[in-house]
């Protein structure tokens, strides 16, 4: 019985105590440190951007919630002649091949950060 309360006094020796205000600097530190791993995460995914490969002047289009592939090649300002046939997306390697004629009929497609998107005549 003396040997387990001298551990039991031990562990809490060596455990220490903790104040309130260390708990509240600890606590707000923790909160900083998840504010400051979302902000990185934000600016991240805005600085990738989507790049528009084809007959564009802007290649580089700024990611923003709630991009689509409309506004992507409004804001790429395409200079082809003639419309695109086949728009093509990759993300994260995968690509999925569209015709043109669905961005044409009113469907629009959400693009997110680092996508690519190839404009083919």
């Amino acid at each position: 019985m003396k040997i387990l309360f001298a551990i039991l006094l031990l562990l809490l020796a060596a455990t220490g105590c903790t104040t309130k205000s260390k708990s509240q600097m600890l606590t707000q530190n923790a909160f900083l440190a998840g504010q400051n791993a979302a902000l990185k995460q934000q600016l991240a995914a805005q600085s990738a951007g989507v790049t528009i490969v084809g007959a564009v002047q802007n290649s580089n289009v700024p990611w923003v919630a709630g991009l689509t592939l409309a506004q992507a090649i409004a804001t790429a300002n395409f200079t082809g002649t003639d419309e695109p046939q086949q728009i093509i997306i990759t993300r994260q390697g995968e690509s999925a091949t569209l015709d043109a004629e669905v961005l044409m009929s009113g469907t629009d497609i959400p693009l997110e950060a680092g996508d690519v998107v190839e404009l083919r005549p």
